[in-house]
């Protein structure tokens, strides 16, 4: 049986809207913040996404593994990006150093060093404030979408029945496999496995993790096989496809499609006119001048 996110219907700005209307303005976001590098228009997507975030009615108990995941997968690739200076050297041309560091030891000959840089430092906080607002806006979809409207949602915006009800079935996949993964290791631990004592090499950690992966691969493909037997059997695809949900939109609703398109607009034409660039402040350059 499929399942879904953990949704809960609340008293909240995202869930006054229609789903079909935030879901518009969350693609106009989405391009607008990716449109620029500069942070100065960066904190202005990064403070509407906190905005959001917090009128949301999303707990941190229901987000928390969710968001410390994004967390650390956000502040490692910065620190990467500043450690490595990778992905910035398309957008600046010259570094301005504030210190070096080398190690006091040599691998075959080459001396490892550090070089921390006004540019490096001011893309790694670029690079975490633009992804941090994206991943905000993304992580609170499926808390706030009520599952039962994924697919007259998704048909509202146009796009075909077949394709509607794929975004459905994919939406709901992710919750359906991470539950089916969480009964197997149960399951095995019943059984007397030790998945905590898992040694060895990465290749035998994976070996030896075949206990759950078999079973859970195989229940997904079962499971898919049941869904298409049961859309035959329904006769999914030969017409037009009713939809039980009526979704309605109002003055509101207008207002945040607007509201994203006019966003989404001003960035394009700010990006045209070569404004939103990488952008670092002119005292931090004079003070690492010296």
């Amino acid at each position: 049986m499929l399942v879904a996110w953990r949704y809960r219907n609340r008293k909240s700005l995202i869930q006054s809207f229609d789903p079909r209307a935030w879901l518009i303005f969350y693609a106009c976001f989405l391009v607008s913040t990716l449109a620029f590098w500069d942070v100065r228009p960066l904190l202005f997507f990064f403070t509407l996404a906190m905005f959001v975030l917090f009128t949301s009615g999303v707990t941190w108990k229901e987000m928390r593994r969710a968001f410390l995941f994004i967390i650390g997968f956000v502040v490692f690739f910065a620190i990467l990006t500043f450690l490595t200076g990778r992905g910035g050297s398309e957008l600046y041309g010259q570094e301005h150093l504030i210190r070096q560091y080398k190690a006091s030891f040599s691998i075959l000959g080459w001396t490892p060093t550090l070089d921390v840089t006004v540019e490096r430092a001011f893309y790694a906080v670029s690079q975490l404030v633009r992804v941090s607002s994206i991943a905000v806006m993304t992580i609170l979809i499926p808390y706030s979408l009520n599952p039962s409207l994924y697919g007259v949602t998704f048909k509202g915006l146009g796009l075909p029945d077949k394709f509607a009800y794929a975004m459905d079935l994919t939406m709901r996949f992710i919750p359906t496999f991470a539950r089916d993964f969480q009964l197997t290791m149960d399951a095995q631990r019943a059984r007397g496995y030790e998945i905590e004592k898992l040694n060895g090499g990465i290749v035998e950690q994976v070996r030896k993790m075949a206990p759950i992966f078999v079973p859970v691969t195989i229940h997904a493909i079962i499971s898919s096989e049941d869904i298409i037997d049961a859309m035959d059997l329904r006769a999914f695809g030969v017409g037009p496809r009713t939809w039980l949900e009526v979704l309605n939109r109002d003055l509101k609703d207008r207002v945040l499609i607007w509201f994203g398109v006019a966003i989404l607009v001003g960035s394009l034409i700010a990006g045209f006119m070569g404004y939103g660039k990488f952008w670092v402040p002119e005292a931090l350059l004079r003070l690492a001048g010296g």
